[in-house]
C-alpha cells in the first residue's frame, strides 16, 4: 500500500509497519479524537495539504485503537509527530506544531 495523494492517510495497527516500509518520507500524527490540541494539529494539516512537498505523506493514527503502536514508540503526549524516512524515525515534535516547519524537514529528507 503506497500513497501518492494529497489526503491523510488514515492508519491503524494492522497496516502500520508495511506502510512505514513502503513509503519514503512519512509524517505519523499520534493523536486521540478527545485531545484537542490534537484536533487543531489535524485541521492545520488539512489547510495545508496544498503545501505537502511532493513525495512526502501525512498519517494518522489514532492512539487509543492502537495503544501497542504508541508504547512500541513510548509515546506519552499527544498530538505527537514522528517523521520516518526509510522505516525508520528521524525526528520527533510534541505539541501543536506549524505544517511548514515539518515540511520543511520532510523537504530535506526527499
Amino acid at each position: 500500500m503506497s500513497a501518492e495523494s494529497t489526503k491523510i492517510v488514515e492508519l491503524n495497527t494492522s497496516g502500520y509497519h508495511n506502510f512505514l516500509k513502503n513509503n519514503r518520507v512519512v509524517l505519523v500524527d499520534y493523536w486521540a479524537s478527545w485531545c484537542m490540541p490534537c484536533v487543531m494539529q489535524g485541521n492545520l494539516f488539512e489547510r495545508s495539504m496544498d503545501k505537502l512537498p511532493s513525495g512526502g505523506v501525512i498519517a494518522k493514527l489514532n492512539v487509543d485503537e492502537s495503544p501497542e503502536i504508541a508504547n512500541e514508540l513510548g509515546i506519552q503526549s499527544i498530538p505527537q509527530l514522528i517523521l520516518f524516512v526509510d522505516g525508520k524515525p528521524v525526528k520527533g515534535w510534541t505539541g501543536v506544531t506549524p505544517a511548514e516547519v515539518i515540511f520543511s524537514e520532510m523537504r530535506s529528507h526527499l
